[in-house]
């Protein structure tokens, strides 16, 4: 077995089931993979790094959504990625800012529950819409202060035509993915 394979083993032996991820007598997946599922974790975190998210962050995020529930306190994140409950609150609290997971109480406890939801990317590209509006008035302040015919204004003004371009486009976009997401989830209840 090599170093690597043994770090996962190692951290998915004494992870905790999620309470959660307890389903129905008979409903139990029992061929479920723990070692491919820290794997997976391990390898889509790598890929979140890729695309700019910090490391802690990635790892957490790919671990909530790994979960049946979507749902796990700290002590549970600490234990199945094998951190320090200051790891695990550094990047929940980078998740929670860019509303990626919510954290929750449970009744009658003090500890928090974090949840990834099924519709977390639609919600983080709807959020983009905001942020696309406020960077396209700061780029026509930019057009506007470095003159639409110099070099830069004519790079800044194209700029702007891709955001306004893509603002348009992504709300056609979240509609035509609502609808889908609505069959998918009609089709999906009806099997059951």
């Amino acid at each position: 077995m090599s170093e690597q394979q043994q770090r996962s083993a190692n951290r998915t032996e004494g992870a905790p089931q999620d309470p959660g991820d307890a389903r129905p007598e008979g409903k139990r997946d029992d061929k479920r993979d723990d070692e491919a599922v820290s794997q997976f974790v391990e390898r889509f975190a790598a890929q979140l790094v890729e695309a700019g998210m910090q490391r802690m962050s990635a790892r957490v995020f790919a671990c909530l959504l790994a979960s049946d529930s979507g749902v796990l306190t700290s002590a549970e994140l600490g234990e199945r990625l094998q951190v320090s409950p200051a790891a695990v609150s550094g990047a929940i609290r980078y998740l929670s800012q860019v509303d990626m997971v919510s954290r929750e109480r449970e009744p009658g406890s003090r500890r928090d529950r974090y949840r990834v939801h099924s519709d977390q990317w639609y919600e983080a590209m709807a959020r983009r819409n905001n942020i696309l509006t406020r960077w396209e008035g700061t780029l026509r302040e930019g057009v506007e202060s470095l003159g639409e015919d110099s070099p830069a204004g004519r790079r800044m003004g194209e700029t702007l035509v891709f955001f306004e371009f893509l603002q348009a486009e992504l709300a056609g976009l979240l509609q035509r993915w609502r609808e889908h997401r609505d069959q998918i989830r009609a089709e999906y209840d009806a099997a059951r």
